[in-house]
């Protein structure tokens, strides 16, 4: 908890007034009567002219006057010193140095504002101090019991199946106010308001209160557990729409946040060990460890019904090292609320240690496969922005979209479009990939997978070494001619648009790479071949 939010207690000038020991020094306020309903934070007694100093605001201070001066302009300085001190009033005892107050003291303490009591028969001051300190301890005492009454409501409501929101919703009505859950980076988590139950009614909207005070606010963290940047979970920010925020509303705000803590922990570990459980459930239909007459009423479980419509499988595979341990969970809770969005049935599974994140997507009659996949994409590409893992130096996560169909078809189909994942790391970037359109790639990546990383090698080598080694020294390499080529299907006019250049540099070109390679980039068979060297050739350097 910061300093901002440093709990004092609720007695004030008034209510010591009031105690006995005061009370019977027949105390007569006779300036800053405005003061009263201020706090007192301790009890001090002084007889010294620089006792300022030796104050940090918010005391009643008794004296009597011995330490004050005579001349007026050190009766002022004095009261000014206290003021600037923010003390919560001057106490004078009447009898050992003054009679009456003197004109210029009671002047000064009106100018700065400060509360000035004279006390017109003598007091032990040991009483007084007891008394109040007494006063103060107990108020701490009665703070403590409300805020722990409000924590075992909150504690009850989590014991019911509640969760943050609730935590919130019944902080704001103890504290009349709005209030907002932030996370660690500065974003609304939640918010609420009170319900008119509490100290104040409810006629705010917490999130345009949270956008206009919550600079002013009361911030209270809510500890993560971990050093440097995990130390701070989130941060619960107070917003004083009705009244101030009270000390009793401070205290429980801080206990709240612990609970807050707990609750945060436990939502993350549920939520990634859910996704990792529908992951494992996902993973053994691939692997057929499943059977197609079992595997709806375990989704049913898992709480994925697509009733008699097919389902699309669906594969979205991360480079290595995108995600942390921790990450998993914000990025399973990430993904789930971007698919909710969808409105379909969406059943989201995490695979930590081969990186992937299968999913099935139910395809409604009458829904085009290629329209659903782009929404699916796109919400699996922002679900990894907001989970803070779209780094411009990192190589973006590879989706692959598979066959839609009945339950039969679902497990074959995950597995082909987890290994087309695999198989398309490194291809020039997609929203989406078809599987149904890698399968030179995979059984390229097949290969490789099984020890034909040599078998792979000598024959790029054999298609397109020579033009391999030309271009290790040439100013003007050839390799993205050939590529640029071959990708417009031999139709030399779109080739030269495609690399800006005229036609006659082109075939000079066309005719060079002809020359090194010793064949006829006419023929159909050598293009096939070209064509697999150089997709090869991309296995071949993975490995």
């Amino acid at each position: 908890m910061g300093p901002e939010t440093t709990i004092e207690a609720e007695i004030t000038v008034r209510r010591a007034l009031e105690l006995p020991a005061l009370r019977r020094g027949l105390p007569e306020v006779v300036a800053g009567a405005e003061g009263l309903d201020g706090p007192v934070r301790w009890v001090h007694a002084g007889e010294v002219p620089n006792i300022a100093s030796l104050l940090k605001g918010g005391e009643l201070l008794l004296t009597t006057g011995l330490g004050l001066g005579v001349r007026p302009a050190e009766l002022r300085a004095f009261v000014r010193d206290l003021a600037d001190r923010r003390i919560a009033a001057l106490v004078v005892e009447l009898g050992a140095r003054f009679t009456t107050l003197p004109a210029a003291l009671v002047d000064a303490a009106r100018e700065c504002g400060l509360t000035l009591i004279q006390l017109h028969r003598e007091v032990p001051y040991v009483t007084v101090t007891e008394e109040i300190h007494t006063e103060i301890v107990n108020s701490h005492y009665t703070l403590l019991r409300r805020a722990d009454a409000l924590i075992r409501r909150c504690t009850d409501a989590l014991l019911r199946g509640g969760g943050a929101p609730e935590v919130l919703r019944l902080l704001a009505d103890f504290t009349g106010n709005p209030l907002c859950l932030e996370s660690a980076d500065g974003g609304p988590l939640y918010a609420a308001g009170p319900q008119g139950g509490g100290d104040g009614p409810a006629d705010a909207d917490p999130l345009l209160a949270w956008e206009g005070l919550r600079d002013t606010g009361v911030r209270v963290d809510v500890p993560g557990g971990g050093p440097g940047p995990d130390a701070v979970r989130a941060r619960l920010v107070l917003l004083p729409v009705n009244s101030p925020a009270a000390p009793v509303h401070r205290i429980a705000a801080a206990r709240a946040a612990d609970l807050l803590a707990v609750v945060m922990l436990q939502s993350r570990q549920e939520e990634v060990l859910a996704a990792r459980g529908r992951g494992d459930f996902l993973a053994d239909l691939a692997e057929g460890r499943v059977s197609a007459a079992e595997a709806p009423g375990q989704a049913r479980l898992l709480g994925f019904r697509p009733g008699g419509d097919p389902v699309l499988p669906v594969v979205m595979r991360l480079p290595s090292g995108l995600v942390s341990d921790g990450g998993w969970a914000v990025l399973a809770q990430a993904l789930r609320e971007e698919l909710t969005a969808l409105g379909v049935p969406v059943l989201l599974g995490v695979r930590p240690v081969e990186g992937r994140v299968p999913l099935l997507v139910a395809l409604r009659a009458g829904r085009a496969r290629e329209a659903l996949a782009d929404r699916v994409a796109q919400a699996l590409h922002t679900g990894v922005a907001r989970a803070g893992l779209d780094r411009p130096a990192a190589a973006r996560p590879v989706v692959v979209v598979g066959t839609a169909g009945e339950w039969a078809a679902a497990g074959p189909g995950l597995r082909h479009a987890a290994q087309a994942a695999a198989a398309a790391q490194g291809l020039p970037h997609q929203p989406w990939y078809d599987a149904r359109r890698l399968d030179i790639e995979l059984l390229l990546w097949r290969l490789r997978e099984h020890g034909g990383e040599e078998v792979l090698a000598d024959f790029v080598t054999r298609a397109i070494g020579p033009l391999l080694h030309h271009d290790k020294a040439a100013r003007q390499p050839l390799l993205p001619t050939l590529e640029a080529y071959l990708a417009s299907a031999g139709r030399k006019a779109e080739t030269a648009r495609a690399l800006n250049v005229n036609r006659q540099t082109l075939y000079d070109r066309l005719a060079r790479i002809a020359h090194l390679l010793g064949t006829d980039l006419d023929d159909p068979q050598t293009v096939l071949g070209l064509r697999l060297a150089l997709r090869a050739r991309r296995h071949a350097e993975k490995g």
